[in-house]
């Protein structure tokens, strides 16, 4: 069975949160990633950031409707989606638009279980850890390719 030491990328790029979002897109690009990891300057896993994080910022932004009664306007939607949106959109750092929520996974750890925890929490950049350092990348492309060595 293929574990995650098999199949990920060693040579891992990652960017800082101070990193502009114009140095991100580049660096993206430059690389062909699609996504990097976010380290503090102590080395830490802080977030990861993506090509979606990149194209969220550029979206455009979704006024929520409102109920006025009265004096009283009352938010239909959560006004605190309006407000993450407009911080994604006036971003310039890394560390602004990165989600601190992140997915991380052993070098034990089964490609069948990557690929479950890519599909059923809609991740697609999976930063490999040992003792809290991150030592690999796995994505999408990574698994895809695994399967084919069956």
């Amino acid at each position: 069975m293929l574990k995650a030491k098999d199949i990920m990328t060693r040579d891992v790029v990652t960017v800082k949160p101070s990193t502009t979002v114009e140095e991100l897109a580049k660096l993206l690009i430059e690389h062909k990633i699609s996504g990097a990891p976010v380290l503090d300057d102590a080395g830490h896993l802080v977030c990861v950031v993506t090509e979606h994080d990149l194209i969220k910022k550029e979206k455009r932004l979704h006024i929520p409707t409102i109920l006025r009664i009265f004096d009283a306007i009352i938010y239909l939607e959560s006004s605190k989606r309006l407000e993450e949106d407009i911080r994604s959109m006036v971003a310039t750092k890394v560390g602004d638009i990165c989600k601190s929520d992140v997915v991380t996974v052993e070098e034990e750890t089964t490609l069948t279980e990557i690929a479950t925890i890519m599909s059923e929490r809609e991740v697609h950049l999976l930063p490999v850890m040992r003792d809290d350092k991150i030592v690999g990348i796995l994505g999408k492309a990574d698994v895809i390719r695994a399967m084919t060595l069956g």
